[in-house]
């Protein structure tokens, strides 16, 4: 999804759902985004008007009206420089109301485009921040096979060659997903949420050496693939000798935790050696996965279980 760069772009993504209509003359339309979304940590993206804490889009609604026009004139201009010192992207007024004839000839005057639309401000600003909060997203894009298993989104990764393409091949198979294959795409949609996709280039392909470019979509049909997904976790495919072997933990396996956009994600590292069924060893790491999200460590319950037949004395 590329990112609007004008107020333009906005009003053509979003001009037709929240039935929106422009209020200023056309050279406002063109004012650039770029600047005005320095990102969700900072100001919000849009919201209903506020001076104190400025919105990069000021949505004015009823109760918005009311405030305004309650005002004594001292207070009431004061509060009108605010707005347009703040330099908003653009101002809507929401509810059908009518604008105010001075905002109109301030937004004139400095190029604030204004719009209006018949519904609700509290629409008009949910959907404006879910839309703007996942086009203006942080985003990177990494190497590896991002793949759906058991509803738990799995990024393969691993060297070139490994084996990445003919376990997500084995996955597919198996019931499971493609996203992304190569390069997917991953944008930081909360301060804890990753969610990934595939560049439409690349959209229901996979390579698999020996075989080539496989469109996933006619050859297993639509239900095997997926547009996006939030990543989860990641499997790390790697060759280990037999001193790493022995140096993994073996109540908890080889599990880390990877920064991507400052995000945490679970990893685990799996070695590839002949005659390994990865397959199942990935759908095995997505079920494990989903019961520590539950609260559920099997590697802490046999620790526990452990600890009591100690303190029992039961050795049997």
């Amino acid at each position: 999804m590329k990112p609007p760069s004008t107020v333009q772009d906005l009003f053509k993504a979003m001009g037709e759902r929240l039935a929106l209509r422009w209020l200023t003359e056309e050279e406002g339309h063109h004012t650039p985004l770029k600047g005005h979304f320095p990102g969700a940590d900072q100001q919000a993206l849009v919201g209903t008007l506020n001076c104190i804490h400025p919105n990069r889009i000021q949505v004015i609604g009823h109760a918005e009206l009311v405030y305004l026009t309650d005002m004594e004139e001292i207070s009431y201009r004061e509060t009108v420089d605010k707005l347009f010192d703040n330099r908003p992207a653009a101002i809507i007024f929401s509810d059908g109301i009518k604008a105010i004839d001075d905002l109109l000839e301030r937004a004139r005057e400095t190029g604030t485009p204004i719009l209006a639309s018949p519904l609700p401000d509290s629409r008009i600003v949910s959907s404006l921040h879910y839309y703007l909060t996942r086009v203006m997203a942080e985003r990177i894009t990494l190497h590896g096979v991002f793949i759906e298993v058991l509803g738990i989104g799995i990024l393969l990764t691993g060297e070139s060659s490994i084996g990445k393409s003919e376990l997500a091949l084995a996955l597919i198979s198996r019931g499971h997903r493609l996203i992304a294959d190569d390069a997917p795409e991953f944008a930081q949609i909360t301060p804890e949420i990753l969610t990934g996709q595939c560049p439409s280039l690349l959209q229901d392909l996979l390579e698999v050496r020996g075989l080539g470019i496989l469109n996933i979509r006619a050859m297993y049909g639509d239900s095997a693939v997926r547009r996006k997904k939030n990543l989860h976790l990641i499997i790390h495919l790697e060759e280990m000798d037999d001193e790493t072997l022995s140096r993994m933990d073996r109540l908890k396996g080889s599990r880390s935790e990877t920064s991507i956009l400052g995000v945490s994600v679970p990893q685990i590292s799996i070695p590839v050696a002949y005659g390994r069924n990865l397959a199942i060893l990935v759908e095995a790491a997505a079920q494990n996965h989903a019961l520590r999200l539950k609260g559920y460590d099997a590697s802490d319950d046999f620790a526990a279980r452990q600890q009591r037949l100690i303190q029992s004395g039961d050795t049997e």
